[in-house]
């Protein structure tokens, strides 16, 4: 696959400062002129100022400009303008308008770590020392930013330009209501949903296991228990473990584990999910503000009013 990850987002909320930090208290690193920084990616979350929440660019990396090219000319077979300077071509996706660069970059390498022993029957990885999970008292910082979930009014015309446009390739989907779709490695880095209104879902960054998601959604709720949302559970379509939380903006941000990854394409079979597969395989049923958001009436408001 020419394209090899998800790079960053950048979001839009009415106050900078507020959301700037919370992803701070999340775990993520503050830098200059409004980005946040991941252990492994680096620069990958910018928050900037804007009226409502929304996404306002997607940043993916690719291997070279003949990439580039390559994503220009189907991006043209689709009747859509497109914009190249040396190491990037910017687009924009045509049914929220939300920017979508695609930047020569090196493919990430994220250093190994060693796997968390965990005891079963018959099976005895540690012994004489208490859980790691238990004994761990650093702050969790996430290592990478894995996915973002948009909503569309035009589910279609979306899905189209992430695959037949920029190249990202179908993983699962949801039926009739959302696709799961890949630039990496990673089972997914963008997850399309049908929507009555365009707008950012949430965004979503790995740790290294099940006790870090825990450990960081705990650490999240101390004091601000509204910041829940869903959790803790495991997603079948990508078989990652999750808990969800809302930043003050109203945008969900999930920390997740152990993600399907896809190496070789031709293993992969895509499916179809309906129902209650399409979301979990076990925890919590979901809340009905995680599958409508409270904010959408209002900004559904927002997007038809003029200028």
């Amino acid at each position: 696959m020419a394209l090899h990850q998800l790079s960053s987002v950048t979001i839009g909320v009415p106050d900078p400062r507020a959301t700037s930090a919370y992803y701070t208290e999340f775990g993520l690193s503050p830098g200059q002129d409004g980005w946040l920084a991941t252990r492994d990616g680096g620069d990958q979350l910018r928050v900037v100022a804007a009226p409502t929440r929304r996404l306002i660019e997607i940043v993916v990396g690719a291997d070279d400009p003949d990439d580039l090219d390559r994503v220009a000319s189907r991006l043209h077979r689709l009747g859509l303008p497109t914009t190249r300077t040396a190491d990037a071509l910017i687009a924009y996706e045509p049914v929220a308008g939300f920017r979508a660069v695609v930047r020569v970059a090196r493919r990430p390498a994220q250093p190994e770590t060693p796997p968390t022993p965990y005891n079963g029957p018959g099976r005895i990885e540690r012994h004489g020392t208490r859980a790691p999970g238990v004994l761990r008292t650093d702050p969790v910082r996430p290592r990478k930013l894995g996915h973002a979930v948009v909503g569309s009014t035009d589910l279609n015309v979306t899905r189209t330009f992430f695959t037949d446009g920029l190249g990202f390739k179908l993983s699962d989907e949801i039926k009739g209501e959302g696709a799961f779709l890949r630039c990496s490695t990673d089972h997914h880095n963008l997850l399309v949903l049908r929507a009555p209104v365009n707008f950012l879902h949430h965004t979503s960054w790995q740790v290294d296991d099940i006790d870090d998601v825990g450990r960081g959604a705990t650490a999240m709720l101390d004091g601000n228990p509204e910041r829940h949302v869903w959790g803790l559970g495991r997603h079948h379509a990508g078989s990652n473990f999750f808990w969800y939380l809302k930043d003050p903006a109203g945008n969900f941000s999930e920390y997740y584990s152990d993600m399907d990854c896809i190496l070789e394409d031709q293993l992969w079979k895509p499916e179809a999910f309906e129902g209650a597969q399409g979301l979990f395989n076990w925890g919590p049923p979901p809340p009905p503000s995680f599958l409508r958001p409270d904010d959408l009436a209002a900004l559904m408001t927002g997007a038809h009013q003029p200028g």
